[in-house]
């Protein structure tokens, strides 16, 4: 068990400043655009000093990143995406963090994002066909590939894919016939969250106060309002209870199904909260209401920077996780700003800023080298691939067994949302 210590993570990773725009309006990629930063403090409460001159194109930026010419040459303007919430940050919510305005000024090409609060929601907005792209997870991407939603992409056309840690590269949730179908993102673990004070005598390292009665936690258990979620029951019952001959959560035949949906009901009685809006969780948090539950780290972070008294682990048994990926939509009206997007958000500077401030492992590789991204890297095991056995990545489940099975037939990912819809009527 690898206990995450996060008020060290904020306060080794978040040095990292963003440098701001000066200049309020949109230039061309051959245009100059000077910045200075002054002095920032942290979510962390460290303070730290960056200043630079950054010249948008024509040799090395601070931005790390150069827009495609050819097709920066038939950008349209603007960008319309479907994203999780705190990947498309323009410094409204902390002016620290502005990853979207200088992606403007490179690029010309106005940002709209539509905020996805599950990957459910964010199938069903892509196939609407009013959106020229999405950063989806892996229970999302190969929904939206087999439907002829998205798009294989040529990597030639990103800058920034060859510095893509290569065990991100062409997985299933994200390829198809050895074809990528869109850039990685980042990745992480879906993590226990816990109160301090009511957990003083010992932090729990076990799902076991999520699922099973008499922990500190009975009655204020916080749990993800998803389908996906069945799997984080499957991924217990397969530490837990052997028998039931689980080898991937996301390959459950009738009989597996049955036991995790049963855990499940258990869980009803332990539960206060089921939440699909982070911010609602977040809330809970620093007012003490719920005391565990499943938790992504940027909730954690924005907590504990309100005095939440909480702190977060991946237990003994492993954890759900995501690792998504960028994709662009067959049916985009703006093909050319959306591949731009995914190209800048790939790059080192904007990926180590989104790392840092959602909490997750950036994708670049070379984000790991910049300055007070080290320390980060490590935290979130960005190049630690052992850290990753363990985590499932988020998978849309079948009725072929994803584990290899060929003698039973698994329940498919439709089943898993009927079966959700009753837990929770």
């Amino acid at each position: 068990m690898r206990k995450t210590r996060i008020a060290a993570a904020l306060m080794a990773s978040m040095a990292l400043v963003v440098a701001a725009c000066g200049d309020d309006e949109a230039t061309s990629s051959t245009e100059a655009v000077e910045t200075t930063a002054g002095s920032e403090t942290t979510a962390g409460g460290t303070e730290t000093t960056a200043g630079s001159e950054t010249t948008a194109a024509g040799g090395e930026t601070d931005y790390m990143w150069t827009p495609n010419p050819d097709i920066l040459a038939g950008a349209e303007g603007q960008v319309n995406f479907v994203a999780w919430a705190g990947y498309a940050e323009d410094g409204s919510t902390d002016p620290a963090y502005d990853w979207v305005t200088p992606f403007e000024q490179l690029t010309s090409c106005e940002v709209n994002v539509k905020n996805g609060s599950t990957s459910d929601e964010m199938v069903q907005l892509m196939q609407s066909g009013e959106y020229d792209g999405v950063s989806a997870s892996g229970d999302a991407t190969q929904r939206l590939m087999a439907g002829d939603e998205v798009v294989a992409i040529d990597p030639a056309e990103f800058s920034s894919y060859a510095d893509v840690f290569e065990g991100l590269k062409l997985k299933p949730w994200n390829s198809k016939d050895g074809e990528p179908f869109g850039i990685p993102h980042g990745r992480g673990a879906n993590l226990l969250v816990y109160n301090t004070e009511a957990f003083a005598d010992g932090a729990p390292d076990s799902w076991s106060v999520m699922f099973e009665p008499g922990s500190a936690a009975e009655g204020a258990v916080s749990v993800y309002d998803s389908p996906i979620y069945i799997a984080d029951a499957a991924l217990y019952l397969m530490a837990t209870q052997p028998e039931l001959g689980i080898t991937n959560p996301y390959a459950l035949d009738q009989a597996q199904f049955d036991a995790a949906t049963a855990l499940l009901a258990q869980q009803s009685e332990l539960a206060s909260q089921y939440w699909a809006l982070y911010t609602d969780q977040q809330a809970s948090l620093e007012n003490g209401d719920v005391l565990a539950g499943t938790t992504w780290q940027v909730i954690v972070n924005l907590a504990q920077a309100n005095g939440a008294k909480i702190d977060a682990v991946k237990p003994v048994e492993g954890a759900t996780g995501w690792s998504d990926t960028w994709m662009l939509s067959s049916k985009a009206a703006n093909p050319n700003c959306m591949k731009l997007w995914m190209d800048w958000i790939a790059s080192p500077w904007a990926n180590s800023q989104v790392a840092v401030w959602f909490g997750e492992a950036p994708s670049n590789a070379v984000s790991c080298t910049l300055e007070g991204m080290a320390e980060h890297c490590e935290t979130f095991h960005a190049e630690d691939e052992d850290y990753w056995t363990d985590v499932w990545y988020w998978t849309t489940a079948t009725e072929e067994c994803l584990d290899g099975r060929t003698d039973v037939t698994c329940v498919p990912y439709t089943e898993w949302v009927n079966a959700w819809n009753t837990l929770r009527s």
